[in-house]
């Protein structure tokens, strides 16, 4: 490539300056430009495409408020590295297309993702392109390069387990080193000089998420939140350093990672990484380190173990795209009977089913934009299997509210949940076992619930199994202070046995 070449790079969910092969890539041109584009298509309500179709929010408040401050965030690093970041608010492939022609660009280089939405959005940038400049896409959001994997990305097994063992007994199948901040060559002269307008970041009324004149009016957060989730790559390496090192958090997360209360039963890195905030091969090194310096056990094991899993959904969607997103699944099940009960699914997305895990779980997701794993998959299993609501409505739902969306994350675990995707049983949660297991005392129920604080935690959990006196007496009438049940939870458990 020659050192006098115009490059753009096109920041899509990759939005740091560490270990990213797509700005690297481009800094070695002779001028690069950074730039970053708000798609209106991912904002505001959308049309969930093929049979039994329906319409949802694909971008909440939460997470375009995370989103825009990582843009900010990044800005603000590009240009204290001597750069900048050129912001545009329109389709893409216009968008990219017109500002590759101001510079005369010669290569755009950016992201490369598995997912069918992400792919389709890169072909229409590069059709869109001017003669002569070419797209130039470089993979990085995964721990392991597909690449580096011992069989071809088609070839990757469909349960976990035979790919983890696969990906760990392979000799010379390692993680490879993260990439250092690329040196950059200075603002590109469209900017300097004027001839182009670097953008502003546009507010939430423009992307049509939330009736607020700035981003400080949305979404304030919840006092009960886990963690205030502030959006950018400084934050991202923050929380690592936070976790890993300054509260020495690492050395337990094995036993604590099921948790549901406080800032560190889980590292919690998952909006970072998932908005390519964070690197997971920086997570990696900062493990590996941990490791040489302070600890090497089943814990910081497992956190390598939940990165693969993140990687494994990625290669799954590589694999076989919008199969995924099928009702049916990988799977092809044709044999459930899905309902389209609208009170079922409103009930759940409110918080209200008169289940109180489901319900706690469910309010702290639409309070703060955030759930703990042991939540989501039992609110998922509560609505897919209890009560056989068509599981891609909760997932699009998760898709609107969760800060830390994924595509393949989210809908492989939802499908995964659901008896149709990566996995061969046909298992559930029992939504009050795990409750009595992993919320022993109430405490999270009656924090999200607290109609139900004055209850003995077994009947905060169960509170249909009081008498009528007993809900007299403990102030917690059914129906009145809290719901009833929306179904009757046991004998759905015996239509799945």
């Amino acid at each position: 490539m020659s050192d006098i070449e115009t490059a753009l790079w096109w920041a899509r969910r990759d939005l740091r300056v560490h270990d990213n092969y797509a700005l690297t890539h481009a800094a070695r041109a002779g001028e690069c430009l950074p730039v970053y584009v708000f798609d209106p298509e991912t904002y505001g309500e959308r049309e969930y495409g093929g049979p039994a179709s329906f319409a949802f929010e694909k971008t909440g408040a939460r997470r375009a408020r995370f989103v825009a401050e990582s843009v900010a965030d990044l800005r603000e690093s590009l240009r204290d590295a001597g750069s900048d970041l050129a912001l545009a608010h329109e389709d893409p492939a216009r968008a990219i297309s017109r500002i590759a022609d101001a510079v005369d660009a010669d290569v755009v280089y950016c992201e490369r993702y598995p997912t069918p939405e992400e792919h389709a959005v890169r072909e229409r940038v590069r059709e869109a392109l001017p003669e002569g400049t070419r797209l130039e896409p470089r993979w990085g959001s995964t721990l392991y390069h597909p690449e580096d994997l011992p069989m071809p990305v088609e070839d990757v097994p469909d349960t976990f387990t035979p790919f983890r063992q696969d990906v760990e007994h392979a000799p010379d199948c390692e993680p490879r080193d993260p990439l250092g901040e690329p040196g950059l060559p200075g603002v590109p002269s469209a900017l300097a000089d004027g001839d182009l307008d670097a953008g502003t970041l546009p507010d939430p009324s423009d992307l049509g998420v939330a009736d607020a004149s700035d981003w400080d009016a949305v979404a304030p957060t919840d006092e009960r939140a886990v963690l205030p989730f502030d959006g950018g790559e400084s934050r991202g390496l923050e929380r690592v350093r936070e976790y890993v090192w300054q509260r020495d958090r690492l050395r337990q997360y094995k036993d604590t990672r099921n948790g549901l209360l406080g800032a560190d039963y889980s590292s919690k890195f998952s909006p970072w990484l998932n908005l390519g905030c964070l690197s997971p091969r920086y997570v990696h090194r900062e493990v590996q380190a941990y490791e040489r310096e302070r600890v090497s056990n089943d814990s910081t094991y497992w956190l390598g173990f939940e990165l693969l899993w993140r990687d494994f959904f990625q290669f799954q969607f590589a694999k076989h795209g919008s199969q995924h997103f099928r009702r049916e699944g990988i799977r092809e099940r044709e044999n459930i009977q899905w309902t389209g009960n609208d009170r079922l699914l409103d009930a759940w997305k409110r918080g209200e089913t008169g289940i109180p895990f489901v319900d706690a779980n469910m309010r702290e997701l639409n309070a703060t934009g955030f759930m703990s794993n042991r939540g989501r998959q039992n609110v998922a299993s509560f609505l897919a299997n209890n009560c056989r609501v068509d599981w891609r409505k909760g997932a699009a739902y998760f898709e609107t509210r969760l800060v830390d969306y994924d595509p393949a994350a989210n809908y492989g675990n939802w499908a995964y949940q659901s008896q149709v995707g990566n996995d061969g049983r046909d298992s559930y949660c029992n939504v009050v076992k795990q409750a009595k297991q992993y919320d022993a005392d109430a405490d999270y129920v009656k924090r999200w619930c607290p109609a139900l604080r004055d209850l003995p935690p077994e009947y905060a959990h169960e509170p249909w199994k009081l008498t009528p006196d007993e809900q007299e007496a403990h102030g917690v009438v059914l129906g009145e202070d809290y719901p009833e049940p929306v179904i009757n939870l046991d004998a759905s458990y015996g239509k799945l046995r």
